[in-house]
């Protein structure tokens, strides 16, 4: 029988070094920015970003802040929508759904309490007057919530989408962006997660089928030319 189709490959390259092979193809045909994005970062919030307090934070880019809080601080200064989501869950966590059921531990997600450090934004993010916040439940920051409304009303057609993390609500949220008909933007350096397998592995996959992974620079390049 002859093979049209392809196997499960496994070659024993590392997630990073499938990355970097796809990202290093310049044949594959970018989404590209549309005339006016917003930026959605994802859960910058203590229970993920604050390592010296929480065993939930963690650590990829140490000036992941610092990026997302540029390409922001750009975007509004073109009259382009900035977005902040968290999450939390009221006392009981009733409002965790299924989500919540697999642990009850301190640290467990349906733990994180609003109004609680754990839902505090980190210290180092730089949020404007009339940036959009919300705390959401799920991993998508467009499910059940404002945004997809908000970004109509705004007239984006691009949505960057930084945080963490890069397998969880980073990823939930680019896939959502794509499926409601937005070009998709993920910034490398502006993501984060807990180990670099899940982090490259979800890059490679978002790269190649739901958004357009590019260095930081390309945000901060293309609003600067705005």
């Amino acid at each position: 029988m002859s093979l049209i189709g392809t196997r499960m490959v496994s070659d024993g390259k590392t997630a990073r070094q499938i990355f970097e092979e796809v990202m290093a193809n310049p044949a594959r045909k970018k989404f590209g920015f549309g005339s006016k994005l917003a930026i959605v970062n994802v859960d910058f919030q203590q229970a993920y970003t604050a390592i010296d307090k929480f065993a939930t934070a963690y650590e990829t880019d140490p000036r992941q802040i610092e990026y997302a809080n540029t390409i922001s601080r750009l975007a509004r200064a073109k009259g382009m929508p900035v977005i902040w989501t968290r999450v939390a869950y009221k006392a009981d966590a009733g409002d965790a759904g299924v989500w919540g059921t697999r642990t009850d531990t301190p640290d467990s997600l349906q733990n994180i309490k609003y109004d609680s450090e754990r839902h505090q934004y980190d210290l180092r993010v730089e949020i404007g007057p009339d940036d959009l916040q919300y705390t959401k439940r799920m991993p998508s920051a467009f499910f059940e919530t404002q945004l997809a409304s908000y970004l109509v009303w705004h007239k984006v057609d691009t949505v960057v989408v930084t945080g963490g993390s890069t397998s969880g609500c980073v990823r939930a949220t680019a896939v959502d962006a794509l499926s409601h008909g937005y070009r998709t933007i993920v910034p490398i350096e502006t993501c984060a997660d807990k180990h670099e397998s899940y982090h490259f592995a979800n890059l490679t996959d978002l790269q190649l089928k739901y958004a357009d992974v590019e260095p930081v620079q390309a945000v901060i390049d293309w609003l600067e030319a705005r």
